[in-house]
């Protein structure tokens, strides 16, 4: 399978060791590949071990559709998955449009799964198909201990409609993630997992009329769905974050301009790298499992050991954060749509992404 690996991104590997910012910045991408025949992306980029979901139910069946990682390497969808031209990877998704059934906002999204040396793939209720933390009190159940993924895109659209622009979550979209899995049978109000939240969600958000966008990842804090205090705490990498209205300017990334980013999962410590021609590469790390934030400050509101217990997978993709729902938290900027994807395509609200390069692998040593 092919991935566009290009110097700059090599480079920023390296610089994954340390946290800060660099001022060291990347070249100009490397040479597009060879787009003389157009396939299905799962034969140019290595999806085995990802399933899809989509924001269609072409099987009516009431619920939106998922492609299993088999049937994924010579699946395409026109509009909403498929490569462009240059044997890119594309994702959309409208804002209104078929969910996952426990979420308002729409995606077209990669999961992780894990397949077994018979070409199976457990069940989701089964650790095998899950990495774990290193400090784990069953690491030995799990399919891995951390993980890593890689990533170059870049961010083609976002919503330019919401009716509560104000709320974070607007004009924005998630492209990569760990999530943790929503064990409804093992959870309990002091059992410390099985929440299903999502110890890092990595953003695009650019306001209508601005010249760039902001690049920033989020942590929610690991607490039952009802608790006040799980919110998302963001960190910074290019532009202004998640609440500032204010125009990055230069300092903030373009729709169509790449980024690249790498998360490296090794024994509890999450270490985040991201890198972009003209932009310093940005480093960030966390241990996932106490409830130290990033900037080395006890966060008093979060559960004191993190995401310890929790079982865990990767996402990217396009994660439409633009939700329709109109209701009083900050998660639900209430951003229009019509279900009718050539209207709501016309009328801004819909989301796009496009990956040249996409990698799972096996968690990379820290000393």
């Amino acid at each position: 399978m092919r991935s566009r690996d290009s110097l700059w991104l090599i480079a920023a590997m390296a610089a994954a060791l340390t946290t800060g910012c660099s001022e060291n910045s990347a070249p100009s991408s490397s040479p597009k590949r060879d787009a003389s025949s157009k396939t299905a992306p799962g034969e140019v980029f290595d999806l085995s071990s990802w399933n899809i979901l989509l924001p269609v139910d072409l099987d009516k069946d009431g619920k939106a559709d998922r492609v299993d990682n088999e049937a994924l390497s010579h699946y395409q969808l026109n509009e909403f998955f498929y490569l462009d031209d240059e044997n890119n990877m594309v994702f959309a998704a409208a804002n209104k449009a078929f969910t996952s059934p426990t979420s308002t906002n729409t995606r077209s999204e990669l999961r992780q799964v894990y397949v077994g040396e018979s070409g199976e793939v457990p069940s989701l209720d089964d650790p095998r198909n899950y990495f774990a933390l290193a400090s784990h009190p069953n690491s030995e159940d799990f399919a891995a201990l951390g993980g890593r993924l890689t990533a170059t895109l870049k961010v083609n659209h976002v919503s330019t409609n919401a009716k509560y622009g104000d709320k974070p979550p607007a004009y924005s979209v998630v492209v990569g993630q760990i999530h943790a899995a929503k064990l409804d049978d093992m959870k309990t109000e002091t059992s410390g997992f099985g929440w299903g939240n999502e110890p890092l969600k990595i953003y695009y958000k650019k306001y209508p009329g601005h010249q760039t966008g902001s690049v920033f990842w989020n942590y929610e804090r690991n607490l039952p769905e009802a608790a006040p205090n799980r919110i998302d705490i963001a960190y910074g990498v290019w532009g202004n974050g998640w609440k500032n209205d204010a125009d990055p300017g230069v300092n903030g990334i373009a729709l169509g301009e790449e980024f690249s980013y790498i998360v490296n999962v090794y024994g509890d410590t999450m270490y985040l790298t991201f890198s972009a021609h003209n932009h310093p590469t940005v480093n960030h790390q966390i241990n996932l499992a106490d409830n130290i934030d990033a900037n080395g400050r006890v966060d008093g509101h979060d559960d004191p050991i993190g995401y310890k217990n929790d079982w865990l997978f990767f996402k990217a993709g396009a994660y439409n954060q633009c939700s329709t729902k109109d209701a009083p938290t900050f998660r639900y900027p209430a951003c229009p749509g019509t279900g009718d994807w050539e209207t709501d395509k016309a009328d801004g609200n819909y989301t796009s992404v496009t990956f040249s390069h996409l990698q799972l692998g096996h968690a990379h040593v820290v000393e």
